[in-house]
């Protein structure tokens, strides 16, 4: 009885982590959909709990019908999300609440059946073993609790690295009905009538029936849930363990771009656009020895390389595999120019926040953080008042710091507390932007790309594929930083003195004054 309840709880805990994971993905802002989902689901456990004191009486065909609505709920609820957020454009027109509407609904329903396994428990294991309600109680959670850290172990370092989030899913489903069943068909077959035995049996096989089918089919769904997502001319599509890379285009004179995690990072159009911006005014005075934060597609290091007197080039990326691409796939080492073939340059693999920690101080003159943008949770760290007081300590007393600080036109807020923040880590800045070649490009809240809204024809595509109208730059040094270009570096294609004057006039036009600093215990964005 127990072991049954161990292993119902372990799969309880996975249905609530596959829901934090797959909203956080889709929707983004973790921390946002990780307080909604589980407090949602806990106030739901009290309300499954309530609604359970009805069926004590009917203890064992309640846990058995209880358990076969579970596992099929719980174990469709990501291929359900997943297929809405595919099929509808990302939720666009009449979806626009769609994410946060059914990540509710299925946090509620979850979270109720869930509750109402308890008093059922309850009332089962008395019928086991008569004793005292508390030493019920000591068992019961104890089995509960240990079931949860075994599912809450296993989602992360078994389920999702090696079966990932649809089928890890189907398979708790299923592990949960065929335990449900044996459970009480085993246990308590004698206080079920023979139409409830055959009705339970009847019920957990069409649910088995339906989970299999649906893992049978969940790499065929994938594959067409992602041509829904990015297009036919999906080339590449790789989990790795930090993120989902998707390589598209480079075939038939399209354009490669490059997709982590549902977010355009990378339009093969106007990539150049950005990077040269990113690149160029930085590296205006001495730049022998550069780190670059991010950029594991090798295109700012393939800008970094075109000046002369560069010495060393040392890349923080944390996801290898991403480098280990931009090295070996054909479209997207031809687009970064083979810069890491380049002797000079060196990939440290890890976190960049850890990395700076060990780094000797005044160790580079030019820091280039080519990284998400701050408004995406993971990143938050990397945009802090106490990360940029460790590049302040690794930069050389003339070296200069550029970031990349999201939409200047989209979230200016956001922008102009990066500037906030790094001038309270001691640095002085100056801002600009440059626009996509794109113009007609909308930009959402977080600068990430999308495309057209559902409807559109003849590719619709979701709104994490849209490009940015404007990406927006600030360059940081210990004294102000002259923005201007290395008169004895080759001709950027895209930037001029005079559009970069132009750009750092509309940036400058955006700014919010008093902006407190973003901190790790206070983040801002």
């Amino acid at each position: 009885m127990l072991a049954g309840v161990f292993v119902c709880a372990a799969c309880g805990l996975v249905y609530e982590l596959e829901l934090v994971a797959l909203a956080s993905y889709l929707i983004g802002d973790s921390v946002t959909q990780a307080s909604v989902v589980l407090s949602v689901m806990v106030f739901a456990m009290g309300i499954g709990s309530l609604a359970a004191k009805r069926l004590r009486g009917l203890a064992a065909a309640g846990f058995g019908a209880l358990e076969a609505v579970l596992a099929l709920v719980g174990g469709s609820s990501a291929m359900v999300l997943y297929a809405v957020f595919a099929w509808t454009g990302g939720w666009g027109g009449l979806w626009a609440d769609g994410p946060r509407v059914l990540l509710v609904a299925f946090s509620l329903a979850i979270g109720v059946l869930i509750g109402a396994e308890v008093p059922l428990l309850m009332e089962l294991i008395q019928r086991v073993r008569r004793q005292d309600p508390g030493g019920a109680v000591a068992d019961l959670f104890a089995a509960d609790y240990v079931g949860a850290l075994v599912g809450g172990l296993a989602f992360p370092f078994v389920l999702l690295p090696f079966l990932g989030q649809l089928t890890g899913a189907l398979l708790t489903g299923t592990v949960n009905a065929v335990v449900g069943a044996a459970l009480v068909l085993g246990l308590f077959r004698r206080d079920l009538t023979r139409r409830a035995r055959w009705l339970l049996l009847t019920a957990n096989a069409v649910v088995l029936a339906l989970l299999a089918t649906a893992t049978v089919l969940a790499d065929d769904f994938e594959r067409a849930a992602r041509q829904a997502v990015y297009g036919q001319d999906v080339r590449v599509a790789v989990r790795t363990d930090v993120q989902e890379v998707v390589l598209t285009g480079d075939t038939d004179g399209r354009p490669l771009d490059l997709f982590l995690d549902g977010r355009l990072r990378v339009r093969g159009s106007d990539e150049r656009r950005y990077h040269e911006a990113l690149v160029h005014p930085a590296m205006n005075g001495p730049h022998a020895r550069v780190l670059v934060l991010g950029g594991g597609d090798g295109l700012a290091v393939r800008e970094v390389l075109r000046h002369p007197g560069v010495r060393r080039v040392d890349v923080v990326e944390l996801d290898p595999r991403l480098a280990r691409l931009a090295r070996q796939d054909p479209g997207l080492s031809a687009l970064n120019e083979h810069a890491y073939g380049d002797a000079r340059v060196h990939v440290a693999p890890g976190d960049a926040f850890h990395r700076l920690r060990s780094t000797p101080s005044a160790a580079y003159d030019v820091v280039i953080s080519d990284l998400p943008d701050p408004s995406v949770t993971a990143s938050t760290k990397l945009y802090s008042q106490e990360f940029y007081g460790l590049l302040r300590r690794v930069l050389a007393p003339d070296g200069r710091l550029v970031v990349h600080a999201g939409p200047v036109f989209a979230a200016p807020r956001a922008f102009w507390t990066v500037d906030a923040t790094l001038r309270a880590a001691g640095l002085r800045t100056v801002a600009y932007r440059v626009a996509a070649d794109d113009p007609g490009a909308a930009a959402s809240d977080d600068g990430s790309a999308s495309g057209p809204g559902p409807g559109s024809a003849p590719d619709r595509t979701t709104a994490a594929l849209r490009a940015p109208r404007a990406w927006g730059f600030l360059l940081a040094a210990r004294t102000a930083p002259a923005l201007r270009l290395d008169p004895a570096a080759p001709r950027a294609r895209t930037l001029t003195p005079d559009s970069l004057a132009r750009d750092a006039r509309d940036a400058a036009r955006t700014r919010i004054p008093g902006l407190p600093p973003s901190t790790l215990v206070h983040p801002r964005y």
